[in-house]
């Protein structure tokens, strides 16, 4: 045997090793760019609004307080940093439970929106705003979040409960979240017909999704729950990007889909229902979030995850922004915007995947 084939089989090693060293760096700088993209996504946040304050101003603001009027440090303090700051924590959460919750169950329409969980917050807060007037001794600024995530929860355990009894199959999961959707949708209907006017403003208001409505006490607790989740999330990348292979490969390698399915969807209504819970309704982000990112980065998820949660919050922050400059002197219903950004995207993204399907 010469030396040469002696050689050959190292050689293709060291090839194998060099192409997934220039793919692992390529999807390194795809990360940098998101992340470039957030932090200016934040910046025109901050800086859209109808006071005449420049990113200058703002920055100067904000690293040095004591040089602030009282109306512009309550504008920046109180207004701008805590709406950009939950967009930049609900985006995130919401995109990172979309992509547990499509990996988890293969189904690229999974989210938490299509499950049902963004339906039973919306439920819960519709109950309470009917509900309050005829009850005394509630703060409505902590009740209301408190029964939309209480709903919220109460959905998402149902939705495990149910898909437990039976089976525990990705496919049962998802037919019980769209059930959940109408059943939570048609219930917050009947408290509309029955409520006054003014009580369906304020429900119609709150389904739209409103950023504006967070302080800090909201922009702390979402962070810390997503702080706490995240970290879980990149510990199972590869058990999440074994799911990829299908439930049959992972389980032929000794993973319990269905116990994995349970841990995930815990993470994914804890998210879920703090994210929508402060905020309201708020659609497309964890839809659209991971799909992006998955076209990006592609299906490892050591990557694909905090690719999910860059996207998503860029996302949400660049629809903040323009919910507050598309009409002069309003701010325009987030929900209205992710939705106008998310269906021509998510369209796009069909027929991006349909083309990659049919070179294959």
């Amino acid at each position: 045997m010469s030396q040469q084939e002696i050689s050959e089989p190292g050689n293709a090693g060291a090839g194998l090793f060099e192409h997934y060293r220039l793919i692992a760096a390529r999807r390194t700088m795809v990360l940098i760019c998101l992340f470039a993209l957030m932090c200016l996504a934040f910046l025109m946040d901050i800086t859209a609004g109808p006071a005449n304050l420049g990113l200058l101003d703002v920055l100067k603001g904000i690293f040095s307080p004591s040089s602030l009027d009282q109306r512009n440090y309550v504008i920046i303090w109180s207004v701008r940093l805590p709406d950009a700051l939950i967009a930049l924590a609900v985006g995130g959460a919401l995109s990172l439970a979309g992509v547990e919750t499509q990996t988890t169950l293969n189904n690229p329409l999974a989210s938490p929106f299509t499950l049902g969980i963004s339906a039973a917050a919306t439920l819960g807060a519709a109950f309470f705003i009917v509900v309050a007037p005829n009850v005394g001794g509630f703060s409505q600024t902590l009740m209301l979040p408190a029964f939309a995530f209480s709903f919220a929860m109460m959905a998402a355990m149902a939705i495990l409960t149910l898909s437990t009894l039976h089976g525990g199959s990705s496919t049962t999961i998802v037919l019980y979240g769209i059930a959940l959707v109408f059943l939570c949708e048609a219930l917050t209907a009947a408290l509309q017909y029955v409520a006054s006017a003014e009580v369906i403003q304020q429900i119609v208001f709150w389904n739209m999704g409103n950023l504006t409505r967070a302080g800090w006490t909201e922009v702390a607790v979402v962070s810390a729950v997503f702080a706490l989740v995240l970290p879980l999330s990149l510990r199972d990348v590869w058990i999440l990007t074994a799911l990829r292979g299908g439930e049959d490969q992972a389980r032929s390698s000794g993973l319990s889909v269905n116990r994995i399915r349970l841990v995930v969807m815990i993470r994914v209504a804890i998210l879920s229902a703090v994210a929508v819970c402060f905020v309201g309704t708020i659609g497309f982000i964890g839809l659209v979030g991971p799909h992006i990112a998955r076209m990006l980065l592609g299906e490892d998820h050591r990557f694909l995850v905090p690719g999910a949660c860059l996207t998503g919050a860029a996302l949400l922050s660049l629809a903040s922004c323009l919910s507050k400059v598309l009409v002069p002197g309003a701010i325009v219903p987030v929900y209205i915007i992710t939705a106008i950004i998310g269906v021509p995207v998510f369209l796009v993204l069909i027929s991006w995947r349909r083309k990659e399907a049919s070179w294959q």
